[in-house]
């Protein structure tokens, strides 16, 4: 993780020292890798397997945090083109920007691939090649976890037992989660109580949904049992403090979408010092190798795949190490 945290510093300083007027060679591979959220555990992951992945090529990889900002992504995509960035890979913070974005690569003749979230039009069609999760069947996953627990724990129609459903409604990739999550849960607990479903939406910031989670547990104490699930891992693990902040954690279920904070939950309390039990585990190396396999495709005149789904496995305090290997750590 270190190497990491290092690698992300490094490539924001390159940043700052190439918008000062430095270009490329036009013969050098450089791609750039522009994240919403560079310092989030996903997107440092995924940068450093697409950065593993341009240097196996003997090319440069630089990474960008766009912080969240719109204003501050564009910055970073207008910075690329003035380097003679070979190619772009990108987790946009706004998908309304998708087609400036897109049109200011396009322009420089600058090839770009979408990752985790779709560059789009306004009628949701992908404009770029997109890699990312699977996201409704993996939701469907969770959701059918989530569902043979409360069978399991006979807590369907049980009384003080609500379903709470973390989303990010703005963001086209983490929709169909939730949709799974509810499609599946349902369907599998069709006596479950629809007036004890509830949704916090967020921005995808573990903050966000710590607030997000709080502000519906705190309005709805009648609900002494949690099971909860969403968009993705910082959201659940915010839902997870809320828990712990209310003292209703010890009966409650969280089910995380990503892993890779689950697994410190696990390394560091162990299976029964968190109510985080499980979490849908997908890998970020592959969705960053993924964008780069594709991006080439298109330097090299191929004709590039438009949608690559990555898949998941639920992971539990048994199995995550197994099944994560050295991501468990």
């Amino acid at each position: 993780m270190m190497k990491k945290l290092i690698s992300l510093v490094l490539g924001t300083a390159m940043v700052a020292g190439l918008a000062c007027g430095a270009a490329f060679a036009e013969d050098k591979l450089v791609v750039y890798g522009i994240y919403k959220a560079g310092d989030q555990t996903w997107f440092i992951d995924e940068g450093a397997a697409a950065q593993a992945a341009v240097e196996a090529l003997g090319g440069e990889f630089i990474y960008v945090d766009a912080k969240m900002s719109p204003e501050e992504y564009l910055k970073d995509i207008d910075n690329a083109v003035a380097n003679n960035a070979s190619g772009i890979v990108t987790c946009i913070p706004d998908q309304t920007l998708s087609q400036a974005a897109v049109d200011a690569a396009t322009a420089a003749g600058i090839p770009i691939v979408a990752a985790d979230d779709a560059l789009q039009d306004a009628d949701g069609n992908k404009i770029a090649p997109w890699v990312g999760i699977n996201a409704y069947v993996i939701g469907e996953a969770n959701g059918e976890w989530l569902a043979n627990y409360a069978i399991e724990n006979e807590l369907v129609g049980a009384e003080g037992v609500g379903l709470l459903i973390m989303t990010m409604d703005t963001v086209s990739s983490c929709v169909p989660r939730a949709e799974g999550e509810y499609a599946k849960f349902t369907e599998l607990c069709p006596e479950f109580p629809e007036e004890n479903i509830f949704y916090a939406d967020y921005d995808g910031t573990t903050d966000k949904g710590n607030t997000a989670a709080a502000a519906v547990i705190t309005a709805n104490p009648q609900i002494t049992t949690w099971l909860v699930t969403g968009a993705n891992e910082e959201g659940t693990i915010g839902a997870v403090r809320a828990l712990e902040t209310a003292g209703l954690d010890a009966d409650a279920c969280v089910v995380g979408l990503g892993g890779y904070m689950a697994k410190d939950e696990w390394n560091d309390k162990g299976a029964d010092g968190t109510c985080m039990k499980a979490a849908a585990y997908f890998s970020a190396e592959q969705v960053g190798q993924g964008s780069v396999d594709v991006l080439m495709q298109i330097i090299n005149g191929e004709e590039p795949t438009m949608e690559t789904a990555v898949d998941a496995i639920i992971v539990t305090p048994e199995n995550y190490k197994e099944v994560m290997g050295a991501a468990a750590e």
